[in-house]
């Protein structure tokens, strides 16, 4: 069935979870009369639930990632699926799977390199011939990196290199899913770092451009105004692939990222934190302790999430130009993601788009449709200082 003869626009998978559950109240609020969409999981009471609390009218379509016919089903009553279940290395592919063989556009809010990696090697090559787009980390991770990365070097020529360096603030409380996430890729980071390679050797290659993700060093930033850390998170991966994809990067484009601190105590008991989490999620006994920390379904309150905000600076050079911008926003890890979710999913729906098909990126795949959408609803991106010579 083609795209177009689908019962739903859009399907939410994990409408019962922590994150879901602020999914759905965004597109019930905000979502336009005509959309046809469903909440989607493996428990239709919990669902229905969900569905009796927002007052909505929307289907229910069960389905469980362990149940490959469900799967099936769902990718193929749908235009468009959302997914909001993780830790996707343990629950996601089976769902990646069947809408990129149902040529169903697929996104997620995965921060896990090592998924991403897995998923181009598996499904890339499906998705390209059926047409579908399965587009990951449409969050926190890592649409303002990605979509302020675009932003930022369309102030610019592409005629000439781009030097582009991002630094992160942000305020908010993480939830038990995303802390399994993190430790999950902690305990993983030599299989991650061995998957990586596997798709840099599998992925085509042009000679006539060059583009890269560079470490940087801590230390005092002038740019930033802050202390800053090297953040080795998903993003720089992210805002590199689009560069590749994308000729407006320039013929040679580097990105550096960082976490912008006020002090260096902070940022040395950052430092040491993350280098103990990192420690012990090595050993298994260890991180089951950690987890429970944080147990899976928890999250921060409607009061903490109303406190959360985030900011991400830009610094772009290229030649004697300089440009800096900014992104910025309210709650990182569940408002604006939530947001951000959503919003990518309306756009995909919705909006008329660049043809791309296979494991794309938000910039690649909706670029100025949604940045432009999440300026409507909140999410402010903003030349601090145009282009001037320096």
């Amino acid at each position: 069935m083609s795209p177009q003869q689908r019962d739903f626009d859009i399907v939410l998978f994990g409408a019962t979870g922590f994150t879901g559950a602020l999914v759905a109240d965004y597109l019930a609020a905000h979502a336009p009369a005509d959309l046809r969409w469903a909440l989607a999981g493996r428990n239709p009471g919990k669902l229905a639930a969900v569905r009796d609390r927002l007052g909505a009218a929307v289907a229910i379509v069960e389905a469980d990632t362990g149940d490959a016919g469900s799967l099936r089903r769902l990718a193929e009553s749908s235009r468009v699926v959302a997914s909001t279940v993780g830790p996707y290395l343990r629950y996601g592919e089976p769902l990646v799977a069947a809408c990129a063989a149902a040529g169903t556009d697929y996104l997620d809010l995965t921060g896990e390199p090592e998924f991403v990696d897995l998923m181009y090697l598996r499904h890339h090559a499906t998705a390209e011939r059926t047409g579908a787009r399965l587009v990951h980390a449409c969050g926190f991770d890592s649409i303002p990196h990605d979509l302020g990365a675009f932003f930022t070097v369309g102030q610019l020529s592409a005629e000439r290199p781009i030097r582009l360096r991002g630094y992160v603030s942000a305020g908010g409380t993480i939830s038990g899913g995303t802390f399994e996430s993190a430790l999950t890729a902690f305990g993983r980071f030599r299989r991650a770092a061995a998957v990586h390679r596997e798709r840099r050797r599998a992925e085509p290659r042009g000679a006539e451009r060059r583009v890269r993700a560079v470490a940087g060093r801590p230390g005092y930033d002038r740019d930033a105004g802050a202390w800053v850390l090297p953040l080795p998170t998903i993003d720089p991966q992210i805002v590199v692939e689009s560069a590749r994809r994308l000729d407006r990067y320039g013929p040679d484009f580097s990105y550096s990222h960082f976490a912008a601190l006020k002090s260096p105590l902070v940022a040395a008991g950052l430092t040491v934190g993350v280098a103990g989490a990192f420690a012990l999620a090595q050993l298994p006994p260890a991180r089951r302790l950690l987890l429970r920390l944080r147990p899976a379904g928890a999250g921060p309150t409607p009061e903490q999430r109303a406190n959360g905000w985030f900011r991400v600076r830009f610094v772009a050079e290229s030649g004697d130009r300089r440009v800096v911008t900014e992104v910025a926003g309210g709650d990182p890890g569940y408002g604006e993601t939530a947001k951000m979710l959503a919003e990518s999913a309306l756009c995909l729906a919705y909006d008329p788009l660049p043809a791309t098909a296979g494991q794309v990126t938000t910039a690649v795949a909706m670029g100025e449709a949604l940045r432009t959408r999440l300026e409507r609803a909140g999410i402010a991106f903003r030349v601090l200082e145009p282009s001037v010579t320096s």
